[in-house]
């Protein structure tokens, strides 16, 4: 099925701008998870590649196994090249941001952040180092950092033929553009969408691109969402709902074979928990006899320990 990965259809209205085009390249900055709410999720799928731009490490560790076409950069996209501080919001990932202020509304919310030192780098030294001649579209995403992307671009030697970025401050409708849409048309890109969240930007030297690229947010049912398919087992038209079936079934009547130390990791993920001495004293829970007991009930069902009635 055609599935929208994204909060607001952004993948969606690429897709119309690029109809027909089989293959291409993206850059895509704060790629966030390879998958969920991820923009160029929907291009990979059909074999596009490019490169993605992510500072967390823990997301940017997936995209090794999920998207393994793709070239990812964990680093911080900026003015200049060298060291800026990140914002890493606990999680509520998608809001972790190089603007402190931002950071605190989530911390208003219940989630709690700390701060990071991390590399920056340029979007010109980005393009530069990855050899990236021709760009189909680069979408930027960055919780109100987006002018300092921006700002360090090169449009002369590198020019996306569309540039997607988020236009309002996070967590509010309030509009953010005014900070950097001068600098793109300055450079010759053309205004074409605002979806509500996002803005669109066509070079001018693209106008069969900015002919299909709509000018008005696409119908919502246009296409299938991925919220609208839920989670794969608990869901009968989750397009991996049959693999998630098997899946489980295997992970549950493994259970009694699992090491401690992936028990502990499993444990804390499903809790939440990332202080130190609180996994010591999950650790020290799961090599007890009755917690082992506990595995072997769960894993009877499954493994053929346990003979099921008709």
């Amino acid at each position: 099925m055609d599935l929208s990965y994204t909060q607001n259809l952004e993948d969606y209205h690429l897709s119309l701008a690029f109809a027909g085009q089989e293959t291409g390249t993206y850059i895509d900055v704060g790629a966030g998870h390879p998958i969920a709410d991820n923009v160029s999720f929907w291009f990979y799928e059909r074999g596009w590649r490019g490169v993605v731009v992510e500072p967390q490490s823990e997301l940017a560790a997936l995209y090794a196994f999920l998207r393994p076409r793709d070239t990812m950069v964990r680093a911080l996209i900026g003015r200049v090249n060298g060291e800026g501080d990140f914002f890493l919001v606990n999680r509520l990932h998608g809001l972790s941001t190089t603007r402190e202020q931002h950071a605190q509304k989530a911390h208003d919310l219940g989630a709690s952040y700390r701060k990071q030192r991390q590399p920056v780098m340029t979007l010109a030294t980005l393009c530069e180092t990855h050899g990236l001649a021709e760009i189909d579209f680069l979408k930027i995403d960055v919780e109100g950092g987006e002018a300092d992307v921006l700002a360090g671009a090169d449009f002369k030697s590198f020019r996306p033929k569309v540039i997607v970025a988020e236009a309002v401050v996070p967590g509010s409708n309030e509009p953010a553009w005014a900070e950097w849409e001068p600098q793109l048309t300055s450079q010759g890109y053309c205004f074409r969408l605002f979806d509500t969240i996002n803005r669109f930007y066509v070079a001018e030297e693209h106008p069969e691109i900015f002919a299909r690229m709509p000018a008005e947010r696409a119908d919502w049912h246009a296409v299938r969402h991925m919220y609208e398919i839920g989670r794969a087992p608990e869901n009968a038209v989750h397009p991996d709902h049959a693999l998630a079936g098997e899946l489980a079934r295997g992970f549950w009547a493994m259970l009694p074979w699992l090491a401690p130390e992936l028990i502990v990791a499993l444990l804390a993920r499903a809790r939440h928990i990332e202080d130190v001495s609180e996994r010591e004293t999950l650790a020290a829970t799961v090599v007890t006899e009755a917690f082992r007991a506990s595995l072997g009930r769960i894993a009877c069902g499954y493994d053929g320990g346990q003979v099921m009635g008709e």
